[in-house]
């Protein structure tokens, strides 16, 4: 059995792409027997403790955010406290809170980083972050990029692919299996209830869907600017974020608010129906921020084609262009445009989901993504302490 301490800001029930990607995993590290502790900050002053599917969550205090990094004071000792005779550390970055107090106070045998993004925004934080950033990666036993496209063009990773070890994200994808009666049934429900009060210029119009954190790289205002062009479809836009607000402003001044579906968070029972609902996944991403996509994942999964960027990340590696969707320029309403156009015929929607929904099942499965990262603890936990860090020479 493994000891394994798993270290970022958030976690369940506070929705977003590492959170659920923290969350699956430690759930699925505890069913192969491990033993697993989450340490994360707390929504509020309050310490929070509880054990959720088997794992052990510690929501220390949180007292303050400094450029949407939350910071507890608490957060040194219990890193020490949980890290003290574990066998490894699983930091999950970027968060550089997380990263630096392990740095400087994490007892574990060996210490992971699961590299989800590099800090791309926040570039007064990074001034100041950046030497010790730079004893983060050095020090690290392995970083686990998720995708080679990424590590290789990231300007931190790219001098150390040596210690790097990629390995993708990946999902249930039973969960978001699109056949079987009862899930028909709720797919026409909520597309009837999405499409009551849309008027449009087609009796059956397509339903564009896209799913997350309603951040400023996700490029939605793309879409929004795209839609006046667009008279026979719906954007269904699943999520809450700080770009929220905006972008309903755009879809009023724009004229196309009453196409514009903001449906909120969505719980995860709902929200494979939301993608059963929809023709057309659609990302228009316009930074390397969106490095990875785990709602990617889930569309493909549900058969659904893609619309994504190519922002140099994993985005337009999952998604493959001409197979399982379109890849097009980033910042660009008149590509989201003839891409839609593209995909009006529904047969190629079909051919295109097919072979996206195969793609998942091949690559990019939860057990196979467990399994991977399980496999890069025991390597580095193989590796002698005195003989160097994994994947140094010496």
């Amino acid at each position: 059995m493994l000891r394994i301490v798993h270290i970022y800001k958030d976690y369940f029930p506070v929705l977003g792409g590492i959170e659920n990607h923290i969350r699956q995993l430690a759930e699925a590290q505890v069913q192969r027997g491990q033993h697993v502790d989450v340490l994360v900050t707390s929504p509020s002053p309050t310490r929070i403790a509880e054990t959720l599917n088997g794992v052990r969550v510690t929501k220390a205090p949180r007292h303050l955010n400094v450029q949407s990094a939350p910071v507890s004071a608490a957060f040194p000792r219990d890193v020490a406290r949980l890290t003290d005779g574990a066998d490894i550390a699983h930091l999950h970055a970027p968060y550089p809170v997380g990263e630096a107090c392990n740095l400087w106070f994490g007892r574990a045998k060996r210490t992971v980083i699961t590299w989800h993004s590099d800090v791309v925004r926040q570039k007064a934080l990074l001034r100041f972050y950046a030497p010790v950033l730079r004893r983060v990666i050095a020090s690290a036993d392995a970083i686990i990029p998720t995708s080679e496209p990424y590590a290789r063009t990231s300007p931190w990773l790219r001098d150390h692919l040596d210690k790097c070890r990629v390995v993708p994200l990946g999902i249930s994808v039973s969960r978001f299996d699109p056949d079987g009666a009862e899930r028909s049934d709720r797919r026409d429900a909520l597309r009837r209830r999405l499409l009551a009060a849309v008027r449009t210029t087609s009796a059956e119009p397509l339903v564009l869907l896209s799913v997350g954190r309603l951040r400023y790289y996700k490029g939605l205002d793309d879409l929004i600017r795209a839609m006046p062009d667009l008279p026979d479809a719906v954007a269904v836009i699943v999520g809450a974020g700080p770009m929220e607000a905006e972008w309903k402003a755009l879809a009023q001044r724009l004229g196309v608010a009453g196409r514009v579906i903001f449906a909120g968070e969505v719980n995860d029972d709902e929200l494979p129906a939301y993608y059963h609902a929809a023709d057309i996944y659609v990302i228009p991403a316009n930074a390397r921020a969106e490095a990875f996509g785990i709602a990617i994942l889930e569309a493909m999964a549900s058969g659904l084609p893609v619309i994504s960027t190519e922002v140099g990340t994993a985005t337009s590696w999952i998604n493959q262009h001409g197979a399982t969707g379109l890849v097009i320029p980033p910042r660009d309403p008149r590509a989201i445009v003839q891409a839609v156009r593209t995909l009006h015929d529904a047969e190629l929607r079909r051919k295109m989901g097919t072979a996206a929904r195969r793609r998942v099942q091949a690559e990019f499965t939860l057990e196979r993504m467990v399994a991977r990262i399980e496999e890069v603890y025991r390597e580095v936990l193989a590796v002698p302490k005195t003989a160097g860090r994994f994947g140094d020479s010496g």
